[in-house]
């Protein structure tokens, strides 16, 4: 056949067909219009955002400690003897009131003393009374003595009497002058043999008085160690009374708390001579006691007394001691329970009431980094100073501005410029502003 005589004319043959078949394609390409372009929409996040109020707040530190009585008492025997009397309600824990007697150590020994001191006194005035008259004979026996001598010798010397009776009549004076000196000399001894009897007369009462032992203050008796009939030595610890009308807690605080406590504080030069006034309104600072009951926490206005000597240099802390006076009073069963040694209790510090400063939930702010939303609801990422940071909020020092919208949900990934839905925390935000007041 002619095509198997020329078979490349066979493969001419072939490519009309496709040729026509890419020209209809094109065709019909040619004939659509082209598919419309359509805008990707920009992702975007939702947050929860505060508006950074400017608040006037107390600055504040907390520490813990344990309560103590402001006074304690410890009862001391200072004689010794038998104990005769304990009072009924003389126990550990029990209440006691100023002035009343507790225990009575057998008097009879010291009531003995008291009266053999008060014996030798009116023994030694009767001697007094007594030496006196006699001296005062004495100088009588002296005054006619010395007349007499006068007059021997006067008759010596005419003739009429002998020397041997003019020396007789001297002696005699002599002796009357030594009478009237010796009754002068023991008169002189009697004021100190006096003031020796009434010192004796004295102890001895003093120790018929330390025979009764009577509550010095309202108190609460604390480690009784004694019984009845029980002989005590001088010197025996009997048991301690702590007092009830103010109590003390000396609490560790951290050295950066208590240095927020005074900033703004204008620098003072202390006048030692007026140390009290001065120190008082450079500490200016009130306190509360708070202790811890499950349900709710009970409180009690304090006084700061004063830093302690103790510095930690492991935990960074200092003593504070503060005082809450009256802490049996308004006792509400349940509720307040009595402010009693041993509680461990929270004590909370706070300074004056600062200027107008910037604060943001502490929790916003990240290895001192916040994210603020500006204008056109885009990520920022913002550097900020912190002044300090209290519970669950931070003072800016610098970084933000009143009004500027900040970040407090949680962002990861947090890109810078990234567009955002925007939220206001009601609460967070209410929580802010209202700070000043709850500090």
């Amino acid at each position: 056949m002619l095509l198997d005589r020329f078979p490349h004319t066979k493969k001419l043959l072939i490519l009309p067909p496709i040729i026509l078949g890419i020209l209809v394609l094109m065709f019909m390409i040619s004939g659509k219009e082209p598919p419309a372009k359509t805008d990707i929409a920009e992702p975007t996040r939702t947050v929860r955002v505060v508006e950074v109020p400017m608040v006037s707040l107390a600055p504040m530190a907390e520490g813990y400690g344990p309560v103590k009585p402001a006074r304690v008492w410890t009862a001391v025997s200072r004689v010794a003897g038998t104990v005769s009397y304990i009072h009924p309600k003389l126990r550990d824990g029990e209440i006691l009131t100023e002035g009343t007697e507790l225990v009575h150590i057998d008097p009879k020994d010291y009531e003995i003393a008291r009266a053999q001191a008060r014996a030798e006194l009116t023994e030694l005035e009767v001697q007094e009374i007594n030496t006196r008259s006699s001296l005062d004979i004495e100088k009588r026996n002296l005054k006619l003595a010395t007349k007499e001598l006068d007059r021997i010798r006067k008759l010596v010397k005419q003739g009429t009497a002998s020397q041997s009776s003019a020396d007789e009549t001297e002696r005699a004076m002599l002796a009357y002058r030594a009478a009237v000196q010796n009754k002068q000399n023991t008169l002189s001894l009697v004021p100190a043999q006096r003031s020796l009897l009434e010192a004796k007369l004295s102890l001895a009462e003093r120790d018929l008085e330390h025979t009764i032992i009577k509550a010095p203050f309202n108190m609460r008796v604390a480690n009784l160690s004694i019984e009845a009939d029980q002989y005590i030595p001088i010197g025996k610890s009997l048991f301690e009374g702590d007092a009830i009308d103010r109590v003390e807690i000396k609490s560790q605080v951290a050295m950066s708390s208590l240095r927020r406590l005074f900033i703004g504080r204008p620098t003072m030069n202390i006048d030692f001579e007026n140390l009290d006034a001065e120190f008082a309104e450079l500490i200016a600072i009130d306190s509360v006691v708070q202790l811890d009951l499950g349900n709710h926490v009970a409180e009690w206005k304090a006084e700061f007394m004063r830093f302690s000597d103790i510095v930690d240099p492991e935990t960074r802390t200092m003593g504070v001691v503060v005082a809450v006076n009256n802490p049996f009073e308004k006792v509400i069963p349940g509720y307040k329970p009595p402010l009693s040694k041993g509680m461990f209790v929270k004590v909370v510090l706070s300074g004056k009431q600062s200027a107008q400063r910037l604060i943001v939930p502490r929790s916003s702010v990240r290895a001192g980094t916040v994210f603020v939303v500006d204008e056109n609801n885009r990520l920022r990422r913002r550097e900020v100073k912190l002044l300090f940071s209290q519970g669950d909020i931070s003072v800016i020092e610098e970084g933000l501005a009143e009004g500027e919208r900040i970040v407090v949900s949680d962002l990861v990934p947090a890109v810078d410029g990234m567009l955002l839905q925007v939220q206001l925390d009601e609460t967070m935000s209410r929580k802010l502003r209202t700070v000043g007041d709850d500090l």
